[in-house]
This record gives structure tokens, sequence and C-alpha cells, in this order.
């Protein structure tokens, strides 16, 4: 092997090997008696961060930390929409816990690196790049799941709920499921939607909605456009599809849209507009500002409750 490739493969080993050494620790095995995953500790105070699918209805949960240790996990709150749920297990502060990155710095070709117990093999884990960002993904509980990321880094059963991980050692999603079919299909949710969920289910113990009834990804609007239609954000998002008689339906949205404001908050991704429609905005007519053909028109709709 050519001595450039040597240092190149060190480089990447020690890449990986430094990220597994960050977080590594505070990636626990959860066990919920039938069935199993993986989880991350993201709080000095012992709150770990997993897949709803893997905690089920939360009945005699236990967590493996990493020294051993096997503790009760007490469910805080879970969200099937989203996969995801949070278990609280006693902490003196002596666990091992990271933060959630910033998911919005994604770029399709990063390392991404899986950290969890697949099939009961406490932290295994498998590298591989971030194929594709602003995926969809439908949910357990039927419900399509937006902005998720494709990665190759290899997922077994018992992978759920474990964190991916870049090169620096950020988490930059949760791991949530793969196409057992197919090679190299493997997808996680964005750590911006974990924390914001996360924040929801320890206030609230379940997140509340709004919804309008769109499926959409994020995008880019070209600079040119930006400038022209005076835009304060270069972002959005695209309208892949409008539920029949949904409130987007109502007012007038159509597939292609691209949805840059919900009243006064700038909608520059999918989680912006998660984040709005909470459930104060039901019934509540709001402006939504979009680009259609590049042009810009301001439309009103008025959200309902998600479960309706």
């Amino acid at each position: 092997m050519p001595a450039q490739d040597d240092e190149l493969l060190d480089a990447y080993s020690r890449a990986v090997v430094s990220a597994v050494d960050a977080v590594g620790p505070a990636v626990v095995h959860i066990d919920a008696g039938r069935g199993g995953g993986s989880g991350v500790v993201f709080t000095p105070d012992g709150l770990i961060l997993t897949n709803d699918h893997v905690v089920g209805k939360g009945v005699d949960v236990k967590a493996v930390i990493a020294d051993g240790r096997t503790c009760v996990a007490d469910l805080v709150g879970r969200d099937p929409d989203t996969d995801l749920a949070v278990l609280r297990v006693g902490s003196d502060g002596s666990l091992p816990w990271v933060t959630l990155a910033d998911s919005r710095a994604l770029r399709v070709g990063q390392i991404a690196i899986a950290i969890g117990s697949p099939f009961g093999f406490q932290h295994s884990v498998s590298a591989g790049i971030v194929s594709a960002l602003g995926r969809s993904l439908r949910s357990r509980s039927g419900r399509l799941m937006d902005d998720i990321i494709q990665t190759d880094a290899a997922l077994n059963p018992g992978n759920s709920g474990g964190p991916l991980v870049s090169t620096r050692g950020a988490v930059i999603g949760i791991n949530t499921a793969m196409i057992p079919a197919a090679q190299g299909l493997c997808f996680a949710i964005p750590s911006n939607t974990a924390s914001h969920v996360a924040s929801r289910l320890i206030r609230d113990g379940r997140v509340r909605r709004s919804r309008i009834g769109v499926a959409g990804q994020s995008v880019r609007v070209p600079r040119a456009i930006a400038r022209q239609q005076h835009l304060t954000i270069d972002a959005g998002v695209a309208v892949a599809s409008v539920e029949p008689a949904s409130p987007a339906a109502k007012a007038g949205l159509r597939e292609g849209d691209v949805i840059i404001a919900y009243g006064d908050t700038a909608v520059a991704a999918v989680d912006d507009l998660q984040r709005v429609l909470t459930d104060e905005q039901v019934g509540v007519p709001a402006p939504i500002t979009i680009l259609r053909d590049w042009q810009r028109r301001e439309l009103t709709v008025t959200p309902v409750d998600s479960g309706a």
C-alpha cells in the first residue's frame, strides 16, 4: 500500500477511535423485557435518549451502563410519532454524558459512526458516511417522519436508540431503523429533532402538536432568488405532498411550494416548522409565507390538533 494511503487510513482510524472514546462511555444497553436496544445519556442527572419502539410501554425497563452496572430506568415520556423516548436512571452526577450537536451542520459524505449493542453485544461500533439528508420515513405510529438522516453505517437489531456520531465526537442523530432486505440503507433521527422532542417529553411526558397536513423536506433557496424576493433566509421547507381536506389543502398549499415563514417565524428547515406547530396553534389562523414558482406569496392556514 502506498505510504500516502497508509497515512489516510491512520487519520481515518484515529478519527473514529477518538469519537468512540468521547461518546462510548455514555452509551447504554436498554433491556425492555421482550426486546432491547441502545440509548445514550444526554444530561448529567441521568436522562437517556432512545427509541420509542425500544422501550415499548416502559414497563420493567433496565439500563446497563458502560461500567457494567444495571439500573432501573423509569420512563419520563415517549413519542411514537418520532420514535423517541426519554428514560431516567438514578445518578449522582458521575455518569458519563454527551450533548447533542446541531444537525443542520451535517453534510452528505461526512463520516458517521454508529455506537450501540446489536444482539446484546455492548458497545459495538460501525462506521460509514452520511448518505443523504432530508429523507422521509414512516414511524411505527403511521406518521411520516421528515428530515431523516440516511447512512450506510451498519445497523443491526439492538442498535436502535444508540447515537450516530461525527468524527468530532458529536451526537448528530439517534439511530432508528434499517431496511433488512437492503445493504447500506440505515436511518437516524437528526439530533435537532431529538433535542426538541426530548425537551417536550421532559416537560409534559408527551409531545402535543398541531398539524397543517403537509409532508416536506428542508431545501436551499438559490441565492439569486433569495435576493430578488428580499428574503432573510436562503432555505425553506419544500412541500412534497398535501393531505386532502387538511388545513394546508384548505389554505391552498400545493406540492412544490416552499414554506419560508409561519407567522413571524422564519422557516429554514423542517425542524423549524415542527417547532412552531405547538398545541397552542390549534384553531388559530396564521399567515404562512411560501415561494411558488420562486414568487413570494402569503396564505392563511388554521392548524388542527395532531390527534384529529
